[in-house]
């Protein structure tokens, strides 16, 4: 009979905690299930701008917002001249950053928004895959959906582990302007001023009159590295 007790006594104290644990646990990946997306970002095309002069509005997480004018004359890029070293790219998670620079020169530096904890922008080194002038971005779910016509100045990254077809970009933002803090959903949301900057600063290099360009061996991406 005590035997019996000892064993009813570790059943209550220990092992009934840890299976309501467990199945707390289980319950709510369950529920949360909706919200975890192997996408950071759909978009319509990664080969050519996707743009739409009649959209208005977009939604993001629940609320409507303007989508702002923009323009697509892209007849004469920007001249920013002979780099003198490596251009690469930093995003600094823990400060919110970004910056930019030519071998130890720093270029531009701004603050920036990454992902959300459940949404995190991935950490590595990556290089610059495809830039489109403007396209539509969708994703998430329930009160995390968002739906975003004209996104400017979309850069995509990728590397071994993180494929560009997941949609991680570097990209202007008109949705919100809370930048330092986390907002995303893995993308790097940056101030559309200094994501233009970038856009035509980076490689792979944008052709005269072209709306999007796609890296190759002769047209190589820039480096990114992102890190915490």
């Amino acid at each position: 009979m005590a035997i019996c007790k000892k064993k009813n006594t570790f059943f209550f104290l220990i092992a009934a905690p840890v299976m309501l644990v467990i199945a707390f646990g289980l319950v709510l990946v369950t529920a949360q299930k909706g919200l975890f997306d192997k996408y950071a970002a759909r978009v319509p095309s990664f080969t050519e701008a996707v743009y739409d002069p009649e959209a208005k509005t977009g939604t993001y997480h629940g609320e409507t917002v303007v989508v702002p004018s923009l323009r697509m004359d892209l007849a004469k890029a920007p001249v920013l001249g002979v780099s003198t070293g490596e251009r690469w790219i930093e995003i600094d998670l823990s400060e919110q950053k970004i910056r930019a620079w030519e071998g130890g020169n720093l270029f531009l530096e701004s603050l920036v928004s990454t992902g959300l904890p459940w949404w995190p922008t991935p950490q590595g080194e990556f290089r610059i895959w495809d830039k489109v002038r403007a396209t539509k971005m969708e994703g998430g779910t329930g009160k995390y959906y968002y739906y975003l016509p004209n996104v400017p100045y979309v850069m995509f990254f990728e590397n071994d582990k993180v494929p560009g077809w997941r949609g991680f970009s570097l990209h202007g933002t008109y949705w919100h302007n809370d930048f330092g803090r986390v907002h995303s959903h893995g993308c790097v949301n940056l101030p559309t001023p200094v994501a233009e900057r970038l856009y035509y600063w980076s490689a792979p290099n944008l052709p005269s009159g072209k709306s999007s360009v796609m890296a190759d061996a002769g047209n190589i991406g820039t480096r990114i590295v992102i890190h915490e």
